[in-house]
């Protein structure tokens, strides 16, 4: 485990909390983890929050750009995803999700589970991309 996957003592100040969700017996494999898919998922709709605001209307998720799975999730871990826009081009927007797990027996105490880095493009009524809005 080096530094940057010690548990910290506070959430990030300088990205948005758009999720918090507790993984479920249902959620894990048969080693007591929560499944990797499962965390995909969550980043996914954590990740498509900002584009969404941003684009005014429909998304897609285009690119997993970057997945790291940094600490496995257990059951009933409290997990916060934090996210941040990244890059804002003519039709695509890519963000950064930060997954923090806080645990039932350590309340207060948060370790970086989970970064990736995703891309949405905007999408029209048919699914083609379409411009962003100016901003």
């Amino acid at each position: 485990m080096s530094n940057a996957d010690l548990p910290v003592s506070s959430l990030p100040h300088d990205k948005e909390l758009v999720l918090k969700v507790i993984p479920m017996p249902a959620d894990c494999n048969a080693n007591g983890d929560i499944f990797g898919g499962w965390v995909m998922a969550q980043v996914d709709l954590a990740g498509s929050v900002l584009p969404v605001r941003r684009a005014r209307g429909r998304i897609a998720t285009v690119a997993v750009n970057e997945f790291i799975f940094k600490q496995p999730v257990r059951i009933g871990d409290l997990l916060s995803f934090y996210a941040e826009i990244t890059r804002v081009g003519r039709t695509s927007i890519t963000v950064r999700v930060e997954v923090y797990a806080e645990s039932l027996r350590s309340q207060g105490a948060y370790t970086k589970v989970t970064e990736a880095q995703v891309t949405y493009v905007a999408i029209d009524d048919s699914g083609k991309p379409r411009a962003l809005p100016i901003q």
